[in-house]
Parts: structure tokens; sequence; C-alpha cells
């Protein structure tokens, strides 16, 4: 990935008592949370997340933040702190424990739980955790945190105020400020009041619903929807929403159990993150509602609910394989109802919408936040955004979590209540804390690491470019033999093509050209089969290009004989 500030270079040696923040994912994007906190040589990692591949990326399943940066200097980190469990913050953590296994681990406990599943499935041996709740402080070298509640679309999220000699940093992680959650868990602004009263020296707030006017919409708002769902529906009713969404599995549980239907999971992690949730006391389940999803079919279609994941159309999802009528044991029969009880991720949107048109296709009825409200935000909208510069009213503000329009829109904000000093960053932009004022000190190399079935960091933006020429263009391989006593083309050339529907004759105009460029190459000096491959792509190329419309990958081969 290029860097999207080339004139900024390698930050500088970090003043004495000052504070770095190196953020390594989340900036820029919505996904690989990464921010790194420097201070006299010792490191805190705050969240470590990843992003979800989109269209031009082909074969990737996860991007995962750069640890170059960091990667010599490993030993000097004294905790990874993470703020929630959903996977943007969390789902790398096995991989930079791969590199350091006893890197302490700092969070809440279901978040600890969920990484818990994580590192088996990794096979990674335990290292120390610290749970962690709303109120408690622990110092980590020379980083004294102190975590606070805040409201989000998974329970038990926190925000972290990290204390140094430099200053404050008060580190919201995802947030929103729902004064009627379903857990009664609020965020607590008393404490964000306090921080500020204190003094914050710089303030990293969520940016992603910064373009959103207003305040987040409830959770409860979406009940009734769901209930006339549930109301409507005369049988199968098949839920998708993302697995660690617990509120919204306990909201379909209490409609499930209030219309008399039995829920079955579907789908890997909605299963274990349930079975989690269910065992720390997170999610409420009646007795006797929750059965086996393949044993579902044994009921009355108007008996069953499944909640399966998903909801962002994920190839391999369980929802995607019932869309296309290849799961194993769900099959989608007419008049079955399908609630999509998710946002859409920005970049999903084609994935989503090929999912929901085979729903319909098959029959089903097709639920969505396109046409019910059946999904609240778990991020803070705009006026709440105010609200908490108006009571935090830090000294710097480094917006974090969104695409770059997000980042400018929430540094709008801050600087709409009087707050000077904000600082746009975005992944491997380094900035310092100085005597209590935030400026920009250069760059650390940042790109996306591609994880590939087995394999870490060995796909390239070229190999991922050759793909996609592969997936749009198809190739062509062209096969030649070289006479090495004459010097002259003996045989060929041989055109073999897939991926378009090219005629058997379509070449029959340009294998004289091939064979005069490769003869041409030799008399003019060519001495190697690599010069004379080149002289076969040119010549191929140029054609296709001007008369096919194409430009697909060529494959040229030259024999010696």
């Amino acid at each position: 990935m290029s860097h999207p500030h080339p004139e900024l270079s390698e930050p500088g040696e970090l003043a004495a008592g000052a504070l770095r923040v190196i953020p390594l994912g989340g900036l820029g994007e919505v996904g690989r949370n990464m921010t790194v906190f420097e201070y006299d040589g010792r490191l805190l990692v705050v969240d470590c997340g990843v992003l979800f591949p989109e269209d031009q990326q082909p074969g990737v399943d996860l991007i995962l933040p750069d640890f170059s940066a960091i990667r010599d200097r490993l030993d000097a980190i004294e905790a990874l702190v993470l703020t929630h469990g959903h996977e943007d913050h969390i789902g790398a953590t096995p991989y930079l424990l791969r590199e350091r296994g006893d890197i302490p681990l700092v969070g809440s406990k279901l978040t600890l739980a969920l990484v818990n599943s994580k590192l088996r499935e990794h096979r990674l041996r335990e290292t120390v955790k610290h749970e962690v709740t709303e109120g408690m402080r622990l110092s980590f070298g020379p980083f004294d945190l102190e975590f606070v509640a805040v409201n989000h679309s998974i329970p038990d999220a926190l925000a972290v105020a990290i204390r140094t000699p430099a200053g404050m940093v008060l580190h919201t992680g995802d947030f929103k400020m729902d004064q009627l959650p379903l857990d009664g868990r609020i965020t607590d602004l008393r404490a964000f009041a306090r921080l500020g009263e204190e003094g914050v020296d710089l303030f990293l707030t969520d940016s992603t619903n910064a373009e959103v006017p207003g305040f987040t919409v409830s959770e409860r708002k979406i009940t009734p929807a769901i209930e006339q769902v549930f109301r409507e529906s005369e049988q199968r009713i098949i839920v998708a929403c993302f697995a660690s969404h617990v509120h919204r599995v306990q909201q379909i549980l209490d409609s499930a159990v209030k219309h008399g239907r039995k829920v079955g999971y579907v789908g890997r992690s909605m299963v274990r993150n349930m079975q989690i949730a269910s065992e720390l006391g997170y999610l409420d389940v009646p007795e006797g509602v929750i059965v086996d999803a393949k044993q579902l079919a044994d009921l009355a279609p108007e008996k069953q609910v499944l909640i399966s994941t998903g909801s962002q159309g994920e190839p391999m999802s369980a929802l995607s394989r019932i869309a296309n009528g290849t799961h194993n044991f769900v099959h989608i029969e007419p008049g079955d109802t399908v609630l999509l009880a998710s946002s859409l991720i920005p970049g999903n949107e084609n994935a989503v919408y090929r999912v929901i048109n085979g729903l319909a296709r098959l029959g089903a009825k097709v639920v969505h936040k396109g046409n019910a409200l059946v999904h609240v935000s778990g991020h803070a909208s705009a006026g709440e955004l105010l609200y908490c510069y108006n009571v935090v009213r830090p000294a710097n503000v480094m917006p974090v979590h969104g695409e770059i329009r997000h980042l400018l829109a929430n540094g709008d904000l801050a600087k709409l209540v009087g707050i000077e000093n904000v600082v746009i960053a975005e992944d491997g932009v380094v900035v310092d804390l100085v005597d209590g004022v935030a400026s920009v000190a250069g760059k650390v190399e940042c790109g996306y690491v591609f994880v590939d079935g087995a394999t870490v960091g060995d796909v390239t933006e070229s190999e991922l470019k050759d793909r996609r020429i592969l997936g749009e263009e198809g190739f062509v391989s062209i096969i030649i033999v070289v006479d090495s006593v004459s010097g002259k083309v003996s045989a060929g050339p041989e055109i073999h093509a897939r991926g378009h529907a090219w005629e058997a004759g379509d070449f029959d105009r340009i294998r004289q050209p091939i064979v005069d460029a490769v003869n041409r190459a030799i008399a003019e000096g060519a001495t190697d089969t690599y010069q004379l491959q080149q002289a076969v792509r040119r010549t191929f190329g140029r054609w296709v290009s001007d008369k096919m419309r194409r430009r697909p990958m060529i494959i040229p081969v030259v024999i010696e004989a």
C-alpha cells in the first residue's frame, strides 16, 4: 500500500519527557485498529484487530496491522490493552503473540474470553491476562491505566485513560451514548468529566459516525421491528447478525420465547461466541429455548428460528451458503423470513445485495436495514461527540477509528467547540505529545499484511494485481520452439487461452507476427529465452489490446531445441 503522506520522513528520536503515538491501523479505514504509545523507550499497545478484505483483494482471508515498525522492539511492550471484543479490535492478537508469546493482555471478562478462544484456535499457549472492570487502575511500566465504562454494540466495552509523565491520553475505543441500553450499562460521562477536570492532554475519539447528525438511536428502538417480524412470519425465521452482537441475539431470544419458537445457532463463530456469552452471564438464555440447529427441522416451520453468521455477505459464511443453496442442512423454503439485523459496512454492498437477491429468488421475504429499522449503530453520532468534547475539554484531539472523511468530520466537530489543536493522522503517521502540544513527527512503514490460508505476509500487492487480471481478463499461454542450430523458429506458436470466449480462429492473424518478432529479436542479437519471451509478450500484448480490447495475463514460453 502506498503511503498517503510521501512528504513525511521517519520520525526522529523521541524527546525526553515526551509521549509518542504510533497508529498502525484504524485511521483512514474501518478495521485493524492498533495504536502504539511510547514513553521513555517503553511501549503500550491498545487494540490489535483485523480488516476484512474487499473485492479487489481476491483470495485474501484477513488483513493485519503491519508490525514492522515495532518488530525489533517487541520486548519493550509492557501490555496489550483490548478495549472490547470485536474482530477489528482483537482479531490480530494471535498473530502478534506468535511473534512474542508472553505479552500481557488487559481487558474485560468477555473480551478476554473471546480472545482465549482465538488463542486456542491458533494453538498458542496462555499468556498473562489482567481482567479489568470500569473504575479499576493498574500500571505497566510508565503507563498508569484507568478504565471507563462505555456503551457499544457488544457488552463490556471500555475506554482507557493512559497517564504518563508527558500527560494524560483518553482513548474512547468504540462507543456511543445510549441512555437506555439493553444491559443498563451506560457510557460513564461522570468519569469523562472527572478526567477532564484533571486535564486530558490528548483525546482519541471514535470517528465512525462523525458525519451523522444528532444522536445514535437506542438499541431498544429496534425491538418493535423485530416483534413485527415474529408476529407476521408464518414459517421459519432466519436472523443474520454479527457473531459478537450479544444484545441483538438477546432481543431475538426474548421474541422467540414470547412467540413460542425454538432457536438454533448456525455458523461456528456464532455458536462459540454465544456459548461464551451465556456461560459468563452476558446472555440470558431461557431454559429449553436453544436446540441444536440440525434438530430444528423436526419442528414445524412456525416454531423455528435460526440465528446465523453472514450479515455482511461473506462468501463462506452460513447465510451466503444458504442463499446459494449449498448449506449442508439449512434450505430456504418459499414463505421463510430472513432478517438481516446488521448495518452495511462500506465495501460490502455488492456482497450483501447478492445474498439478498439469492434469498429472494428462493422465495424468502428479506427484511433488512433498507426496508425496516432492524439495526442501530454502535458508534457515537455528531451530537454525542460534541457533548463529549464539551465534557472533557481536552487540550489536543486526535480522531481515530474511521475513514479519512470520518476523521476530518470529527476534527471539525472538535474545532466547533473551541479546541484549537486537532491532529489528523492516518495509519503510520506518528504524533508526538511534547510539552502538552500534539503534532505530527513523521511516518513509519505501515502497509497491509495479508493472511492467505496458512501464509501471513507472503502475498504482495503485485500478486493481488495478477489475481485481479486473471479474474477479470483471463490468461493466454504462448509456446514457441526455436532451433538452437539455425537460430530460427522451428515450431509454434501454440496459443492457449482461458477466461474468455475466444474463437478457434481468433489467433490465426497473430501467429506469423509472433514468429517474425522472435526471428527479428534473434537477428538483432537476443541470446537468452527471457529476451525472446519479452518479444512474444510485446507483440501479442499490442495485438490483443488493439484488436480484442483485452489485457489478459500473457505467459510466453520459448523452448530451445
